[in-house]
């Protein structure tokens, strides 16, 4: 397919850039990269140092693997916080989307995907054994596991309902408020707050 070459290699090499983040095409990316040519250098200098910044800085949490400025994030050492609880999700966007209800108070362990084999993704490729960890040291008497409803978010469910039944910790999943199929990003936040209240036992099928 024919891309658009400009008159400019420097615009060129921005759009090429722009155009490499996610949901941005070139068309996207042209206008992201003329918008900011019409702003003062200074604002363009801002932010080249905040992705700078964000990068060199932001790190994940030693207890839970949600982003952090700090060695442990506001949540794990919030001592608010209901440390008997965990609800395990696939990434830190879920974190934020169910921390946006303001309905839940306990912690979280993000697995940093789910298994899925058919893009090579393993047990092992997630943050399983952390998990495990965590909830050997006692202080945890309920797992949530607040995974996507898709066949790979039950799969993965079901792996981790074996690893931690043996504890004899309660388990838990969000209400089916959630269709099958949905991703915990996209359902809206009543809905999605509602889910986690009405929990349910896990029950392997």
């Amino acid at each position: 397919m024919f891309e658009p070459r400009y008159v400019s290699d420097l615009l060129q090499k921005a759009v090429d850039a722009f155009s490499r983040l996610p949901g941005i095409g070139p068309k996207s990316a042209l206008r992201i990269a003329l918008y900011l040519l019409k702003q003062g250098e200074e604002e363009a200098e801002n932010l080249a140092q905040s992705i700078a910044e964000l990068r060199r800085k932001v790190v994940y949490c030693s207890e839970c693997r949600m982003i952090s400025d700090s060695p442990v994030c506001p949540v794990c050492s919030n001592p608010k916080r209901d440390r008997g609880t965990i609800c395990v999700v696939e990434n830190v966007r879920d974190v934020m989307s169910i921390e946006r209800t303001g309905r839940y108070t306990g912690l979280y362990h993000v697995l940093g995907g789910i298994i899925s084999p058919v893009d090579g993704i393993g047990p092992a490729d997630l943050a399983i054994e952390p998990l495990m960890e965590r909830i050997g040291r006692g202080e945890a008497g309920e797992v949530i596991l607040a995974l996507s409803t898709t066949m790979e978010g039950e799969t993965t469910c079901f792996y981790l309902y074996k690893k931690i039944n043996p504890s004899g910790l309660k388990i838990t999943t969000i209400a089916r408020g959630v269709g099958f199929g949905d991703q915990l990003e996209y359902t809206d936040e009543l809905t999605l707050g509602r889910s986690i209240e009405n929990r349910q036992p896990f029950k392997p099928e």
